[in-house]
């Protein structure tokens, strides 16, 4: 058949990660840029992009990509499920845009997702041209999201934000991290939370989206205390739809890592995470979900397998509605006996085998 020979050929890069809400609801992936602009943060180092070179991809080179997803879509129309025949002959880096293509497809084609670590340094002009010609040829979407780095999105201009939520983008992912401007700079962060405070606003005046992520144990034994307290204040002052938290997990090859080996950072204890998560809860007054989408989020052992600690799924526990059934959980596990759990530096020593 004419169309699966076509689609054989067909070409669509995509970069190595996405927000796990992305891969649940089977975003396209788009790359509008290539790995991470900063890559300097001790505890992430630019590790899930390989620590390559940050780049910028042409407009040019983005609209014809967008031009061949949208006939690869009119393909998908004709050839049906026959498509996912095609996969197992692909070389990798084929097989992995044509097996996203239909995983959107198949998913009912809702959402799309700018890659990579920053979206927001394209050029708004540019950027706009690119979500426009997506409305031009995949159609309308529910969700076109992306991650922001929180000093991009601080330089920003209001007006620059709501052209890009009026040609289609619509949530932003942050990473905030701490709210606890020492724990930042301890970090290499790069950002101060003041920005994450004035450019989250910014976004939320422009109507899109906020989903800050919040990293549990980042403060170390030292600074948990500051390092909650701080977040649960940037969180009430922007009110954004979405925290989502990720444990901290070293990460082999990282400054911090490296610190931690040599006892200069000292990790939380799975009790100690756990009184960190439950002040932050005690002082969040916002209205938005808290999530914990993430396999490494606190969790304990038992013969029938792991349990978590709080539910795992994309739209977590509304506050304040929820807040009391988070308080609880966390209660009850703090009742739990503390060897049942897997620590963080278990899943360090894991992740670095």
């Amino acid at each position: 058949m004419r169309g699966l020979e076509e689609l054989r050929s067909f070409q669509h890069e995509v970069g190595p990660i996405r927000p796990p809400s992305e891969g649940g609801s089977c975003s396209l992936l788009l790359r509008v840029t290539r790995n991470c602009p900063w890559s300097l943060c001790k505890f992430c180092y630019g590790k899930p992009y390989g620590r390559g070179r940050f780049s910028i991809r042409g407009e040019e080179e983005v609209k014809e990509e967008v031009r061949g997803l949208g006939r690869a879509v009119e393909i998908l129309q004709e050839v049906g499920e026959e498509a996912w025949e095609l996969l197992p002959d692909l070389p990798e880096g084929r097989r992995d845009g044509l097996q996203n293509l239909l995983s959107w497809f198949f998913s009912g084609g809702r959402t799309l997702f700018l890659q990579d670590a920053d979206a927001l340094l394209v050029p708004t002009d540019r950027l706009v041209g690119i979500l426009e010609e997506v409305g031009r040829r995949l159609g309308e979407m529910e969700r076109i999201t992306c991650y922001a780095r929180g000093r991009s999105l601080f330089r920003k201009s209001e007006h620059e934000l709501r052209r890009l939520r009026e040609a289609g983008l619509s949530r932003l992912h942050v990473g905030l991290e701490s709210g606890d401007e020492e724990v930042l700079r301890r970090m290499n962060k790069g950002l101060t939370p003041q920005q994450v405070v004035e450019g989250g606003r910014r976004a939320r005046e422009a109507g899109m989206e906020l989903s800050l992520y919040f990293i549990l144990g980042l403060g170390g034994e030292e600074r948990w205390e500051e390092h909650a307290r701080g977040t649960a204040r940037v969180v009430n002052e922007v009110n954004p739809e979405f925290v989502r938290v990720r444990r901290l997990v070293p990460l082999r090859g990282t400054p911090l890592f490296q610190e931690v080996r040599e006892g200069k950072f000292r990790l939380q204890s799975p009790h100690g995470e756990l009184r960190e998560l439950e002040l932050l809860v005690e002082e969040l007054e916002f209205s938005g979900r808290l999530c914990f989408d993430h396999f490494a989020n606190p969790f304990y052992l038992t013969p029938g397998g792991p349990r978590w600690v709080l539910k795992q799924d994309y739209e977590g526990y509304l506050f304040p509605r929820d807040k009391e059934e988070v308080l609880r959980r966390i209660g009850e596990a703090l009742e739990r006996e503390e060897a049942l759990y897997v620590s963080s530096a278990d899943l360090s020593v894991l992740e670095a085998l």
